[in-house]
């Protein structure tokens, strides 16, 4: 993790881990608006000055779990990709991998994964739709998710060597999964499968998406 994203890692004391677990839980059950570090030390049993000796702010809180999210889908990315020679199977995979429901990994025991899928759908945009994002970006906070773009693109660009947009297409599909997730559950008339409520149907979705465009540009 980015040593810029706070002030003292949370990854080595217990005290952080339970900042980091009940971040995630307080962030998702009242959302990021109403998230204070005064809440969060009440839950942990703690004081505001114990968390603000590990973040600075809410925001850089924010933006470490979901960096914390992307670096951990890159790594499933790399294991489930990792003996599949063709490139069409491997876009495959990591669509599915983008739009399905996450489950927890217990070998995490201080993050739930699961819900801090929903808090990327959710919230995720707020990490950089912020008049700092360019700062931001120098201190390359954003690295993680820029890696997994950079990794979809390479397998675009596998798929066919002639396509001219991999990155945009590979920003557009990651996007597009957790705006048609929201739109599914939330907004449904925004979608053609609100009604079925089927994560199927937004992996489908993606796939005639990406693939029409990757071979269009034949």
């Amino acid at each position: 993790m980015n040593e810029k994203l706070f002030l003292k890692d949370p990854a080595q004391s217990e005290l952080g881990k339970k900042i980091i677990l009940h971040s995630i839980q307080l962030i998702y059950s009242d959302g990021f608006e109403a998230f204070t570090f005064k809440k969060l030390a009440e839950a942990i049993g703690t004081t505001e000055a114990s968390v603000y000796r590990y973040f600075e702010n809410k925001h850089r809180l924010l933006i470490y779990i979901v960096t914390w999210y992307w670096s951990w889908l890159e790594y499933r990315v790399a294991i489930h990709t990792h003996n599949v020679d063709d490139p069409v199977a491997k876009l495959k995979m990591i669509i599915r991998l983008l739009a399905a429901t996450v489950e927890d990994d217990i070998s995490t025991s201080y993050v739930n994964e699961s819900i801090l899928h929903q808090i990327v759908i959710t919230e995720g945009s707020k990490t950089y739709l912020t008049r700092k994002v360019s700062e931001d970006n120098r201190n390359h906070l954003f690295k993680p998710y820029k890696d997994l773009c950079a990794k979809i693109g390479e397998i675009i660009l596998e798929c066919n060597s002639q396509y001219k947009y991999p990155k945009s297409l590979s920003s557009t599909i990651i996007e597009m999964a957790h705006f048609q997730n929201f739109f599914m559950k939330n907004l449904p008339s925004l979608t053609d499968f609100g009604d079925s409520k089927d994560e199927e149907e937004i992996v489908l979705f993606l796939e005639d998406l990406a693939f029409s465009s990757i071979y269009s540009a034949r």
